[in-house]
């Protein structure tokens, strides 16, 4: 072999182990999924268990909404979902834990768990700030994924414990999107107020929007349309927001 041909052989050999130094400085754990979504379900007292079933409902049928369906698979890498519902400060309960949908089997699976839940608890406050540390926390035992997001639900401002702000400052939100729905349904709360809640203390981090629904039997269609813009992949654009979307 010509001096030439030795080194283009050195050269070949020099870029593979190159190759295997790259994939060996790779964390230990690789990217599974390109989104870890958890989404928070409230069952204070202000829901009572018609509006429970409505939101539960809702949350099936969306999950199985063609279109999100669709948004769920429109990339190569699979969503990893789980579900949680919360109210007071030590009520937090796991509805469904980390699924990775990666098969339309596996959607309507975590789709059915949901469906077969019962509520854990009916008579505690809206502790917004526990339930948020408890979603920090989930997610920060989520499979590796490309983006965290975790999606706030209720019907109600925080009446009990630490607030949202100190929830962001001592759990782990580094890269971490809380997006809201907000279910305008309680009178006392009134839409001014509890929108501006959700907007100025709730959604947090890179790409936050928040989403209003028109009272629970509104549900379905605002988890439908916010999962919809969450699980579509940024490469494919913007969804256009919502005509009822205050953030």
């Amino acid at each position: 072999m010509d001096l030439d041909g030795q080194h283009g052989q050195l050269v070949i050999r020099a870029g593979i182990l190159a190759g295997a130094v790259a994939c060996a400085a790779l964390p230990a754990q690789a990217v599974e999924c390109r989104l870890a979504l958890a989404l928070a379900i409230d069952v204070s007292s202000s829901v009572d268990a018609a509006e429970d079933r409505l939101q539960r409902s809702g949350v099936v049928a969306a999950l199985t909404a063609p279109e999100v369906t669709e948004a769920f698979f429109a990339a190569d890498l699979p969503v990893a979902l789980a579900v949680y519902e919360w109210s007071g400060r030590y009520n937090q309960e796991m509805i469904l834990d980390w699924t990775m949908i990666d098969t339309p089997a596996a959607l309507l699976g975590a789709a059915e768990t949901v469906a077969a839940s019962r509520r854990s608890h009916n008579d505690f406050p809206t502790a917004m700030g526990y339930a948020l540390g408890f979603g920090a926390q989930l997610l920060d035992r989520a499979p590796p994924c490309l983006r965290k997001t975790l999606d706030m639900a209720g019907d109600g401002q925080s009446n009990e414990g630490f607030p949202p702000a100190s929830a962001f400052r001592e759990f782990p939100f580094n890269g971490v999107t809380v997006n809201g729905l907000v279910v305008n349904a309680a009178d006392f709360e009134g839409e001014v107020g509890l929108i501006a809640f959700y907007r100025g203390e709730v959604i947090h981090g890179p790409g936050a929007f928040l989403i209003v629904a028109d009272g629970f039997d509104d549900y379905e269609r605002a988890m439908r349309r916010k999962l919809e813009r969450e699980l579509t992949p940024p490469s494919i654009g913007a969804l256009e927001r919502d005509t009822q979307d205050a953030g």
